[in-house]
């Protein structure tokens, strides 16, 4: 994996009289690009909850005959890209609970949390029973909601949430209920929409769009929101210090989403105009690593007066799948998802605009093709600053041995890639192109600087859960808790 990949899209609807669970569908194909491993949705009619999920894309996990067999006026679903957990029909969302007295629970989790070793050790000392195969923080904060029978389970959420540390946007349910939360940080977004006939809960703006649904507000925050036939209340769990993901505006939102006021497309095209005044160079063409790298392309362009072209073509079916190419497939590559317009670059030079670099290896195929395809020069120019860190909020970023500017300067990642120039947006300028306030982002990935503190190195990483080793006597006390270091090991690693 060489692109920076988010974990999760989460989507809510409370809509009476509407079909809740292709509203869910159609919301979760608007933030497919969140995670594309595993899809599901939980319904309820007002007595049961039932919940159907799988693993692959949405479009495989669901079909005309199982969305009308998902009847009711609630609705929770999740995509899912794993960043705690392996991949495995168990850690698919929504995780689905069944309390002692008879209330059911369906969670939806965008976001990593970082103390689910101290939440597991919590609950196998209280005797609460994760579900069998799982492991994940989601399940481990839905075995601790589901564990209080003595409390509602909004009186069960308020006391839960201050106790979870990390970055969480939360959708769950119960067979009457609605609800949403957001970490005190709020670092992976959150909205709130209005239909005609009830409310939606989204990870994006353009999940909205899609159902039909009107922009309310951003879920605050240290905020939590129920919807029931009561309507909407709020409630604040926490003094919100908010720090969101600066890397929402570089990736991981759809550019037709807006974020903080912001719309995200607007914010690319502006990093690229700085990008261009930083890092100018005397080149022929301007051409974007399409999609992602489009919208600053046009920026770079626009600034620079280069000319915009399209110098790649990217094939639009590539994304999840369960065929695994040959060998001989695999050494080409990058050209499964783009290949050369050769008459466009050959004689030229180029400016190629990517989003980031993450190992490095896409953009050293790439300056490769681009060159064997005639290319004269190619200088590469990034629309963010190089990810020196890893992320524990929520992007499989790679661990910081893995990541090609941890260990290597400019001109060293300049020499790795083979591009003739290397030159990457400064982080005042991007936070410039945002037009939040610094003091309000989070850019751990950037600069190191971690705005919720992390455990030690032996009780974090993707698989935590899975290399944590639990021999619980019969009182349910947890005897011993061993991490295995292995790859996730970032903190500690050089």
């Amino acid at each position: 994996m060489d692109e920076p990949r988010e974990e999760c899209g989460v989507f809510g609807a409370w809509a009476p009289g509407e079909e809740v669970a292709k509203l869910a569908y159609y919301g979760l194909y608007a933030i497919q690009h969140r995670g594309q491993e595993a899809a599901g949705i939980a319904v309820s009619d007002g007595s049961s909850v039932v919940v159907y999920k799988d693993i692959g894309l949405v479009s495989q996990v669901f079909d005309e005959s199982t969305l009308s067999s998902l009847r009711g006026h609630i609705a929770v679903g999740h995509c899912r890209y794993s960043t705690t957990g392996g991949n495995s029909w168990e850690n698919a969302q929504p995780t689905f609970r069944t309390t002692t007295t008879g209330t059911s629970i369906a969670l939806g989790h965008n976001g990593n949390l970082v103390n689910t070793s101290e939440l597991a050790k919590r609950a196998a000392n209280e005797g609460i029973k994760g579900l069998s195969g799982a492991s994940t923080d989601s399940d481990v904060m839905t075995s601790l909601l589901a564990a209080r029978p003595d409390l509602s389970i909004e009186a069960a959420a308020m006391e839960l949430l201050p106790t979870l540390r990390g970055a969480f946007s939360l959708v769950f349910m119960d067979e009457h209920t609605l609800y949403a939360a957001r970490d005190a940080q709020g670092v992976r977004p959150l909205v709130l929409g209005r239909l005609e006939r009830g409310w939606v809960i989204a990870s994006e703006t353009a999940a909205l769009d899609i159902v039909g649904a009107s922009f309310v507000r951003e879920v605050e925050p240290g905020e939590l929101i129920a919807i029931d036939a009561d309507g909407l209340r709020s409630q604040r769990w926490a003094v919100p210090e908010p720090k969101g993901c600066v890397f929402e505006y570089v990736y991981l939102a759809r550019p037709d989403t807006t974020i903080s006021g912001r719309g995200v497309h607007a914010t690319r095209v502006e990093i690229g105009r700085r990008l261009a005044r930083e890092h100018p160079v005397e080149a022929d063409l301007v051409i974007p690593t399409p999609e992602s790298g489009t919208p600053a392309a046009i920026g770079y362009a626009e600034e620079s007066g280069i000319p915009y072209g399209q110098g790649l073509v990217k094939n639009a079916y590539v994304g999840r799948t369960f065929i695994q190419p040959s060998q001989t497939i695999r050494q080409l590559g990058i050209r499964l998802k783009l290949n050369p317009l050769r008459d466009v670059i050959r004689g030229k030079r180029l400016v190629v605009v990517d989003d980031s670099i993450v190992r490095g290896n896409t953009q050293r195929a790439l300056v490769r093709m681009l060159r064997e395809s005639g290319a004269l020069e190619v200088h590469v120019r990034i629309s963010s600053p190089p990810v020196k860190w890893p992320c524990f909020y929520g992007i499989d970023f790679a661990s910081r041995a893995e990541l090609v500017a941890g260990g290597l300067d400019v001109d060293g990642v300049r020499a790795s890639i083979g591009a003739d120039s290397l030159g990457y947006v400064s982080l005042d300028q991007l936070i410039a192109a945002t037009e939040q306030p610094k003091s309000r982002l989070c850019a751990a990935c950037f600069d190191g600087n971690y705005p919720i503190e992390l455990p030690s190195a032996d009780l974090i990483g993707k698989h935590v859960l899975e290399g944590v080793s639990r021999k619980v006597d019969a009182e349910g006390a947890l005897e011993r808790l061993d991490q295995a270091a292995g790859a996730e090991d970032a903190v500690r690693r050089p």
